[in-house]
């Protein structure tokens, strides 16, 4: 469903996200563990199914057994604080029963906040990063006629510095970067590239007499609403970060209905009239996060903890806890911002999803 880079009408050349090399230099030390020779380059299978190829930059056995590969992070035509960096796989073989064990190792960061994906205490290796990992080292085990009991050590040379260029100080994130992506890819960040993509959207859309469409933030509430409703994939806009490139497009090319749909801490900042939801260029306002609460009656514990939160996530998992219903109350605010954006020229409702696709909180369709 998601068109990038495809309809991009510049040529923007595509690179891999950290975790994508994370999971390829994980594969070539586990094959040399294995087997004793380094694969050169090494396939991986990223979720959508695409096989992109790695060519190793490092290989090394270890004294104490294990095997290192490392890859150079090509991170394409996009502004990537981590482009050309070093991504390390360090991995050995455990006994029998402790299963995968995933470590950082230098330059990679320690989650200490709670309201990320990650627990706290663990390395900031992410969700879908960890999956394709778990599922290379599944494999060649399998096939090895082994148990998948394996240490995979992450590192990153200068990955300290790099950090200080990203949000992980202020999450929480400390001593690295992040390993990072749900798609493997990472998509050349161009902002009238994509907005003039979103036109042609929208452009194919009205031209098809489509009566619904959806513009998302991601591929997870894209999924989401693809799951929710039906629809053909070209009346999915690929809105990004841009909401605002897309709502005042549609203020003069409008179409009947359109369902919005975002992470919270996207629609939040969308809720509070940013119009740009790129982390650079626009935050979460948790003093307004817990005003809103406030008026929906949280306590005023509740409502100090919100406003001290780490991230939007750990604001949303207190409001549910509490069974107070924030997201609804943020989904409606968002609401007001998108159709004044496009001068009520659409019917809009928002939805709101958690890092899992599940819903969150909802405004419906205006009239």
């Amino acid at each position: 469903m998601t068109r990038k880079p495809k309809d991009l009408p510049q040529a923007l050349r595509r690179g891999w996200t950290t975790g994508a090399c994370a999971t390829a230099a994980t594969k070539a030390a586990l094959t040399a563990l294995l087997t004793g020779q380094f694969p050169d380059p090494v396939t991986i299978t990223l979720p959508k199914g695409e096989q992109p190829s790695f060519t190793l930059a490092r290989t090394e056995k270890l004294a104490d057994g294990r095997y290192m590969a490392a890859i150079i992070k090509d991170a394409g035509d996009d502004p990537d604080v981590t482009h050309l960096a070093e991504i390390r796989a360090s991995l050995r073989l455990l006994p029998a029963g402790q299963g995968i064990v995933f470590r950082g190792g230098p330059g990679v960061g320690m989650v200490t906040k709670p309201g990320l994906p990650i627990g706290v205490g663990e390395p900031a290796i992410n969700p879908v990063p960890r999956k394709l990992m778990r599922d290379v080292v599944n494999e060649l085990m399998t096939a090895h006629g082994k148990q998948a009991d394996v240490e995979i050590e992450i590192s990153v040379p200068h990955g300290e510095k790099l950090a200080e260029k990203t949000w992980n100080p202020r999450l929480g994130i400390l001593g690295g970067i992040s390993i990072l992506g749900t798609t493997g890819i990472v998509n050349p960040f161009s902002c009238s590239a994509w907005i003039a993509s979103i036109h042609r959207g929208i452009d194919v859309i009205r031209a098809a007499g489509l009566p619904h469409a959806a513009a998302c933030t991601g591929s997870t509430t894209e999924a989401a609403v693809q799951q929710r409703y039906g629809l053909p994939d070209f009346a999915f806009i690929d809105m990004g970060d841009f909401a605002g490139g897309t709502l005042k497009y549609l203020r003069l090319h409008p179409i009947p209905r359109l369902t919005l749909a975002g992470g919270f801490g996207k629609i939040c900042k969308l809720a509070d009239g940013c119009l740009d939801l790129h982390s650079g260029r626009s935050q979460v306002s948790f003093d307004s996060l817990a005003k809103s609460a406030a008026a929906l009656g949280a306590v005023p514990q509740l409502v100090d903890r919100m406003s001290e939160a780490n991230t939007a996530m750990e604001v949303l998992e207190l409001a549910q806890a509490a069974e107070l219903p924030l997201a609804n109350a943020i989904a409606e605010k968002a609401r007001a911002v998108a159709a004044e954006a496009c001068d009520h020229a659409v019917s809009i409702e928002i939805l709101i999803y958690d890092r899992k696709g599940v819903l969150a909180g909802h405004a419906d369709f205006a009239a």
